[in-house]
């Protein structure tokens, strides 16, 4: 059934909803809306009531499925919150026809973007795939749909428990995570079925039982309660035709009882004061608003861009560059369909009052409830919007994807084309729409949180034979990576263009061989300061001039560095691009360092660092490389790149010109380009702007090898009463451009590599469920590479999971108990070739293998025999690498917890001298440190 205009499309509607209810499906087809990004749809109605959108998107072979349950944590019961967060870790623990981890048979396709999200409205699953594996994908959400509950075990029930208290006590450990509980706590009353009980939530999932989750699955997961998206390259009718084979038989699911809409204005206004183990004081403004629906909730988010998005937002402006009593600010609406808050949050600057932060806010927005948005302000805030929307929709996938844009505008909005109301309503805006929304509300009934430093449907008959499992996926489609141009200015600015003409965007960013590496010849900390201050203003621009360019054009500018490389990047809209073009060459060629600026990002990174020593990441993050390198070495300084208090403190103006002068120079440069030109076009307009630009001598950095540790030793680093404890494991490896690398990258996907299914994560949270998840971080470098294990773990578990570590490490090795086996190299295989179809479709995703090949000088045909040369790779591959790399009786141990907890636990352990650090890495109670010469 087709729709032509918005008045046709209700009525089609509404006859559409009657021929489901008659038996029969339709379908509607959406059509576009001028002004506003237009996603083509052909909605279906099941005859059991599941609804089924589709959108063709032929770019890549390859396919989004994005699955949506009308139900989250608003639909509760007092005693069982998280309980929808609970049903959506065990969704992916197996269904009745096959009960085994939901992951497996994707991993063997090479499906990307796959994971579930549960809300306060809905749980959503979503994976991407290549299209020849649609029906399995199909099955697989149908028999978790329609076959989920009597896979449910006692068992699984007690695993996702654990791992969902892990997570829980994960996301409190963090600086201010008590300020969000204190939030979730206090912003709905009673009854609401928003409010939550904060730490209670550990005991409401200790009650859970498996009758709970019988009669949850009952009541909210039938199909009429579901809507099924489909995105990619697929024909509409072709899809409605494989929905309807695996997903009509099953049930529609009862009537349902949802809860009534309740705006929870608050009257009064509330404080709550906290202390927590942070270095800066922050202070949260909260006020309940309309619902997703209500238009005044488009106005207000507005409101929020105005107000605190880019260097010349009220907040920002004011709190952080003029006063400079924050480090930063942010406002957002967080919406719901019972009911959404306006969040303001503002972090002051160390040893700040909090008073006269909240004075200044304060001032500031009563300004704004006086008059509201100037029209330029207003106008920056659209334009940063709709190219962020455009942005978001070039995916079909993830979070801000296609699929997902069309999921949430059915869900929230009734329609798929919902979105186009809220883009109507972003881009119709007035001043006074705007103005009007912050003043009806935001005025009483704030609430503020302080926190302080502490010292009828029917079913037809299956047509589905599920006896044999999810349909078998034997053929994938090719991966092709994009053609590149190259040319070379004559003072050796190198170019390489990739034309992608699918979104008018052109992304660019300018390569340099610089890095945190780079700080080998300066002060710790230089590299990322001076490329932070590239853009706080030129010799001709100031940096609200930058920020405003940016907002007006719809462009992105970044700058930052990582362990070997600097870069500039930006994104800017075609129809704009030369204007955005003299504005990105202005801030590399042209950048003024002004004082006030590095003042204040001084205190800034000063700041950071402060962070950097009280999170438990951080913290082993900052200490690891001069144990592993030592002093003089390129690699020796924090992996933050950020510094030390002590190099921050001598850092000066001269420092970040030299530091410009020495590194950005054409022969030391890669401009990449992506998007929706040609090198016709591209070339002439590089060269205007960068062939004047003086080519010179450039340092050689030490990248000199290092041996391995003599014999392994722990560092434990005290963080008193912290939840958990951080454990690190590590050595040096060889680097990114060994002959070896694809078999060690093998070697760390079965070992411990950034998937659900590696050893190190199915023992640590699958098995013993004592941390949320562990990984083991390969990091891409130039000299020899520092190679962790990670594991946050409940503190009680702190020595055990400590000893599996280790013996995962010894067991994968040549003579241990646990060689690497067939089987996991077929998935890693899998994984590493399967994925390819769908990598390459964003720009974006193509920059940054460029930008790979470009930093390691991979041959040009790279990523064309990619696919060749992993397939190659075979278990005694593996074997050879895991010998050849993994050191367990050379490793650095980091442990950071609550030393009074785990100390004689750690030490009993035996495996290596015990030493003590404090958070900058010095040894304490006298204790010598060991490691490379020059080590720490």
């Amino acid at each position: 059934m087709k729709e032509t205009t918005s008045r046709t499309r209700r009525t089609a509607f509404g006859l559409a909803l009657a021929l489901a209810l008659a038996g029969q499906s339709h379908g509607i087809q959406g059509q576009a809306s001028e002004g506003v990004v237009d996603i083509p749809y052909t909605k279906y109605v099941l005859d059991n009531g599941l609804r089924l959108i589709v959108h063709e998107d032929r770019k890549a072979p390859i396919v989004a499925v994005n699955v949506w349950y009308h139900v989250g944590g608003g639909n509760e019961r007092p005693g069982r919150k998280q309980f929808a967060h609970l049903f959506e870790h065990l969704m992916f623990q197996g269904s009745e026809h096959f009960d085994d981890e939901y992951f497996k048979p994707f991993d063997r396709v090479g499906a990307t973007g796959m994971n579930g999200t549960t809300s306060g409205d809905r749980t959503n699953y979503f994976q991407v795939v290549p299209t020849t594996a649609l029906d399995m994908a199909l099955w697989m959400e149908s028999d978790r749909m329609g076959h989920m509950k009597a896979a449910v075990t006692q068992a699984k029930l007690d695993e996702q428990r654990g791992v969902v208290q892990n997570e829980i006590r994960q996301y409190l450990n963090q600086p201010y995570g008590k300020a969000e509980l204190a939030i979730l706590e206090n912003t709905y009353p009673d009854g609401h079925p928003y409010s939550y009980p904060g730490a209670g939530m550990l005991a409401d999932l200790n009650a859970a039982s498996l009758e709970d989750v019988h009669e949850w699955f009952d009541a909210w997961y039938g199909a009429a309660n579901a809507v099924v998206v489909v995105a990619g390259d697929v024909e509409a009718e072709d899809v409605k035709a494989r929905v309807e084979k695996y997903f009509a038989h099953i049930p529609s699911g009862p009537p349902l009882v949802r809860p009534a809409v309740t705006i929870a204005r608050r009257a009064e206004p509330t404080r709550i004061v906290l202390q927590d183990r942070v270095p800066q004081g922050r202070v949260y403004k909260v006020w309940n608003v309309a619902t997703v629906e209500d238009e005044s909730v488009d106005y207000l988010s507005l409101a929020s861009d105005v107000l605190s998005v880019g260097k010349s937002s009220r907040f920002y402006r004011r709190l952080v560059y003029d006063d400079q009593i924050a480090t930063d600010v942010s406002a957002s609406v967080r919406a719901g369909q019972l009911g959404s808050e306006f969040v303001v949050s503002v972090t002051a600057q160390p040893g700040q009052a909090l008073d006269q932060v909240e004075a200044v806010l304060a001032e500031e927005l009563q300004a704004f409830l006086d008059s509201g948005p100037t029209e330029v302000e207003l106008a920056r805030a659209q334009a940063s919007r709709r190219a962020n929307f455009i942005r978001g929709v070039e995916r079909i996938g993830g979070f801000g994807g296609k699929s997902d844009v069309l999921a949430a505008s059915e869900v929230y909005r009734d329609s798929p084309d919902g979105h186009r109301r809220q883009q109507e309503n972003l881009r119709t805006a007035t001043v006074a729409d705007v103005h009007g929304a912050a003043v009806e509300w935001l005025g009483e009934g704030v609430l503020t949180v302080e926190v302080r430093p502490y010292d009828t449907y029917t079913t037809t008959a299956s047509t589905s034979d599920r006896s044999s499992g999810p349909p078998e996926v034997t053929e994938f489609p090719q991966a092709a990576f994009p053609a590149r141009e190259t040319m070379e200015l004559d003072n050796g600015l190198r170019i390489i263009l990739a034309r992608r003409d699918h979104v008018p965007v052109v992304d660019l960013t300018l390569l340099l061989d610089a890095g945190y590496a780079s700080d080998q010849f300066a002060l710790p900390g230089t590299a990322r300061m001076a490329m932070g201050m590239l853009d706080e203003g030129t010799t001709s621009r100031s940096a609200i001039e930058i920020s405003e360019a940016l907002e007006s054009l719809g462009a992105t500018l970044g700058a930052g560095s990582d362990l070997d490389m600097s870069s500039v990047s930006m994104s800017a809209l075609v129809e704009n691009l030369d204007a955005s073009l003299d504005l990105f060459a202005d801030v590399i060629l042209n950048p003024s360092f002004p004082e006030a600026e590095f003042d204040r990002q001084k205190q800034q990174q000063l700041a950071g660092i402060a962070r950097e020593k009280v999170e438990p990441v951080p913290m082993a993050q900052r200490v690891l490389p001069r144990i592993l390198y030592g002093e003089g070495h390129a690699y020796s300084n924090p992996l933050t790149g950020s510094g030390t208090e002590q190099s921050m403190s001598e850092l000066s103006l001269g420092s970040l010109r030299d530091f410009h002068d020495t590194w950005f120079k054409p022969n030391n440069a890669t401009l990449i380009v992506v998007g929706d030109i040609t090198m016709d076009d591209l070339a002439p307009a590089i060269d205007a702007r960068f062939s004047a630009w003086q080519a010179g001598e450039l340092p050689a950095k030490n990248l000199t090898e290092v041996e391995p540790q003599p014999e392994t030793v722990v560092y434990l680093i005290d963080r008193p009463d912290s939840e958990q404890s951080i454990i690190f494991a590590g050595h040096v490896v060889p680097p990114k451009g060994d002959p070896e690398n694809l078999r060690i990258e093998a070697l760390n996907d079965i070992f411990g590599g950034f998937h659900l299914n590696t050893r190190l994560n199915l023992n640590l949270r699958e098995d013993k469920h004592w941390s949320y998840g562990a990984w083991a971080v390969l990091p891409d470098a130039a000299g020899q590479r520092p190679y962790y294990a990670v594991a946050p773990v409940q503190t009680d578990r702190t020595a055990e999971s400590m000893a599996e570590i280790d013996k995962e490490l010894r067991g994968i090795r040549t003579g241990g108990d646990r060689p690497p086996t067939e089987e996991e190299m077929a998935r890693v295989r899998d994984q590493m070739t399967l994925t390819l179809p769908g990598r390459w479709e964003t720009n974006g995703a193509v920059m940054s293998s460029i930008v790979e090949m470009t930093r390691f000088n991979l041959p040009d045909n790279y990523w064309d025999t990619y696919a060749d040369e992993i397939r190659a790779i075979d278990v005694a591959d593996v074997s050879t690498q895991a010998t050849r790399v993994l050191r367990p009786d050379n490793l650095v141990w980091i442990v950071v917890g609550d030393r009074v907890r785990i100390e004689h636990e750690v030490r009993a352990l035996g495996l290596g001298d015990m030493r003590f650090l404090d958070a900058d890495g010095n040894a304490v109670e006298g204790q010598s440190v060991a490691g490379n010469p020059g080590a720490l």
